[in-house]
């Protein structure tokens, strides 16, 4: 792949270094009641127009042949939403005793909050040969859960900005995310022939909106003279990422591999993506309503702009040995069945 053709494909992750460079470099422009007016243009109309965007693209309709896997879902939603925070409690409860900055482990906190992404463990599963349907379910419904699941998580293992209180977190939340998303699923059933034809690039508008969103949080950030981001707690954090990414595929490869599971090896891609990743997308607009206020928020979001390149590199990295072992299983399984009783 020529280096062109490998900056168009990961444009998303350098414009992250250049809107935090840009923030670093004039960060009066974006900050709060500067000429952006973030207050105003990002904290309502960037954040609904993601979710107005995400209610757009999300294929409801192609879910229903997914949706009697009970068994399938109910482990990808518990491991996502209960086992995976509880973990990351348990484990930063340890870390607490280390000199990593408390800021970015409140960050890793909040990453395990979040629900699974829209995109990218479906796109990993079906480069696979995995179980694709499952993975848009759960990616899907993950998203949906997610609205509400997730605050309440961030609320309960976090707290919340003392300057917000809980009715206007939720009050914002649901006109800038649940209304959006329920009119662009609306709008979606009227312009459903037109949107498979033409293929809009809902990824890519939902990525630069995103970006502004990254941009304004560091704005805040560099413009506050007390705060500073250590290198060693930041290497530290990157390093725990990747183990937590690792052993937890590990985890739910185990579970889902067990002798009565009853997943079949294309399920076990599914589960292994779909339990693991976390969605920057839907992450980053939530960390900007619940902990609207706080000096550090940026901070708090360092690890969730990590983990997800992390998650794809790793995937990515991971597809070749994953496909090779389920297509092995598979071939095993038929043989299996040609074989006399």
């Amino acid at each position: 792949m020529g280096l062109l053709a490998r900056l168009r494909k990961e444009w998303f992750i350098i414009g992250i270094l250049l809107v935090i460079l840009s923030a670093k470099l004039q960060p009066s422009f974006g900050v709060r009641g500067g000429p952006l007016k973030p207050e105003i243009t990002i904290a309502y109309v960037a954040v609904s127009l993601i979710f107005f965007n995400s209610g757009l693209s999300l294929k409801t309709e192609e879910l229903t042949s997914a949706l009697l896997h009970v068994r399938l879902h109910l482990f990808v939603q518990s491991f996502t939403l209960i086992f995976f925070p509880l973990a990351v409690w348990l484990l930063l409860k340890v870390l607490a005793l280390t000199a990593i900055d408390q800021w970015l482990l409140r960050g890793l906190q909040t990453v395990g909050c979040m629900p699974p992404p829209v995109s990218s463990a479906v796109i990993l599963t079906k480069a696979v040969g995995g179980n694709e349907a499952a993975a848009i379910f759960n990616s899907a419904f993950g998203s949906f859960l997610g609205i509400v699941v997730t605050p309440v998580l961030l609320l309960l293992f976090l707290g919340s900005s003392s300057s917000v209180p809980f009715s206007s977190i939720f009050s914002q939340l649901f006109m800038t995310v649940v209304v959006p998303l329920i009119l662009g699923q609306v709008c979606r059933s009227f312009l459903r022939e037109y949107l498979e034809r033409r293929k809009p690039p809902f990824a890519a508008v939902s990525s630069a909106v995103l970006l502004m969103i990254i941009y304004t949080t560091f704005c805040d950030t560099f413009s506050n003279p007390n705060i500073e981001l250590d290198p060693t707690s930041l290497l530290l954090v990157v390093l725990i990422i990747f183990s937590i990414q690792l052993s937890f595929m590990l985890l739910t490869f185990a579970f889902s591999t067990r002798s009565g599971s009853g997943f079949s090896p294309a399920d076990t891609v599914a589960i292994m993506f779909c339990s693991t990743h976390k969605s920057l997308t839907l992450g980053i607009p939530m960390l900007k309503i619940v902990f609207e206020g706080y000096e550090h928020l940026s901070l708090i979001s360092v690890p969730l702009l990590i983990y997800h390149p992390a998650q794809i590199l790793l995937g990515s990295v991971l597809v070749p040995t994953i496909r090779s072992w389920m297509t092995s299983q598979q071939k095993a399984v038929k043989l299996s069945a040609l074989q006399p009783v």
